[in-house]
């Protein structure tokens, strides 16, 4: 059974901003910290990733999975489901973008099902963790973009 976690954040940029960034899946090794490897499969006609493959730390080893994104709500929502991966069965999810006071509201939704069976107090940590960061990591890739500007 998959579990689905969501939260928010508010960042001080625009949407087009948290877009930029967001979008840019090849870079992700810069600014997430668990973030391996990254290597297009396939792109779309406008030439952004829809097929994608990653590595990253998890739970203490390497994970590698694969992911099919879609832009037809762009720049508001990118989204993705799960093809493929080591540990896996399921790693749909999505950034939807807000304009709010003071930037951008960015919510990250996951659903996440392991092939490993695991507690399901352990689990939630794993997804709440996993969303923290990634918010926490995107808010300060945009906000040190938007100072250089």
């Amino acid at each position: 059974m998959a579990d689905k976690a969501t939260e928010q954040k508010i960042i001080a940029g625009s949407i087009e901003d948290c877009w930029a960034v967001v979008a840019d899946l090849e870079r992700y090794p810069e600014w997430i910290s668990n973030m391996k490897e990254v290597r297009v499969i396939s792109r779309d006609s406008e030439g952004r990733a829809q097929e994608v493959s990653f590595r990253a730390a998890a739970f203490g080893r390497s994970t590698s999975y694969t992911l099919k994104y879609d832009y037809s709500k762009a720049p508001k929502v990118l989204s993705w489901v799960w093809l493929a991966g080591d540990i896996t069965n399921k790693l749909d999810g999505k950034y939807t973008f807000e304009q709010s006071d003071g930037g951008t509201l960015v919510s990250y939704e996951l659903e996440a099902e392991l092939k490993v069976p695991l507690p399901g107090f352990v689990k939630r940590r794993a997804e709440t963790s996993i969303i923290h960061t990634a918010l926490s990591e995107l808010k300060a890739r945009v906000e040190a973009s938007a100072k250089k500007k």
